[in-house]
C-alpha cells in the first residue's frame, strides 16, 4: 500500500516561505539599524549646533537651530513612533520575544509617542517636566542592556527562557536592539532638553 503524505512542493513551498521571511527580518533589521546611524549623526549634529549657536547666537546657524528647537517635539514623536513601530513589528511579525527588559524599556517608551504628539500638536513646550524623568529611566535601561549584549558572558536577572544576552539583531557588528531604543531616547531627551532650554518664541 502507497503511504499517503505532503507533497514534495508543499515542503519546497514551506522552505521558500521561510527564507523569504527571513531575508524580511534581515531587510527590517538593516533598515532599523541604518536609521538608528542616522538618528545617532542627528543627535550629535543638534548638539554641536546648540553650542554653536550658543557662541554666536546671531546669525544663520543660530536660525537654523531655533527652526530645529520649533520642530522639536515633531521630530521626538516621529522617532518615538518608528522604535515603538520597529519593536511592535518583531513581536508581532518576526516573532521575537521580549525579554525583561525589554519590556522596561517600552513601558518608557511606549507612552512617549502618543504623549509627544499631544505636546506638539498644542505646542507644549514644557513636556519635558513629565516626560524626561522617564525618557531618562529608560535610556539607563536600555544602556545596561546594550552593554549587556556587547559582552553577554556575565550574569543577568533576567530568565533563562528569554535570557537578555540574545542577540535578535546584531547589524554592523555591533547594533543591537537595544542600541536602538538607546538612540531613540537619547534623540528624545535631547529634544525635550531643547524645549526646555530655550524660551518658545512668541507666536507671529
Amino acid at each position: 500500500m502507497r503511504c499517503r503524505g505532503a507533497h514534495p512542493s508543499h515542503f519546497s513551498a514551506q522552505r521558500l516561505h521561510s527564507r523569504a521571511s527571513s531575508m524580511t527580518v534581515a531587510s527590517f533589521s538593516r533598515f532599523f539599524a541604518t536609521l538608528a546611524l542616522l538618528t545617532a549623526a542627528a543627535t550629535a549634529a543638534v548638539w554641536i549646533l546648540a553650542w554653536l549657536a550658543h557662541v554666536r547666537p546671531v546669525g544663520s546657524l543660530a536660525q537654523r537651530f531655533t527652526e530645529v528647537r520649533q520642530l522639536s517635539l515633531w521630530l521626538a514623536f516621529v522617532v518615538a513612533s518608528v522604535t515603538m513601530a520597529g519593536s511592535l513589528y518583531y513581536s508581532l511579525s518576526a516573532g521575537f520575544e521580549p525579554c525583561e527588559l525589554c519590556w522596561y524599556q517600552r513601558i518608557c517608551l511606549y507612552p512617549l509617542s502618543l504623549v509627544l504628539l499631544v505636546a506638539a500638536i498644542r505646542k507644549d513646550f514644557m513636556i519635558w517636566r513629565y516626560t524626561i524623568g522617564i525618557a531618562a529611566i529608560g535610556m539607563v535601561i536600555a544602556a545596561y542592556h546594550t552593554q549587556l549584549q556587547a559582552y553577554p558572558k556575565q550574569q543577568s536577572f533576567c530568565s533563562t527562557t528569554t535570557p537578555c544576552t540574545a542577540r535578535y539583531v546584531w547589524e554592523f557588528g555591533f547594533v543591537s536592539l537595544p542600541l536602538m531604543n538607546l538612540v531613540a531616547l537619547t534623540f528624545i531627551t535631547t529634544m525635550l532638553l531643547i524645549a526646555r532650554r530655550f524660551p518658545m518664541l512668541e507666536d507671529t
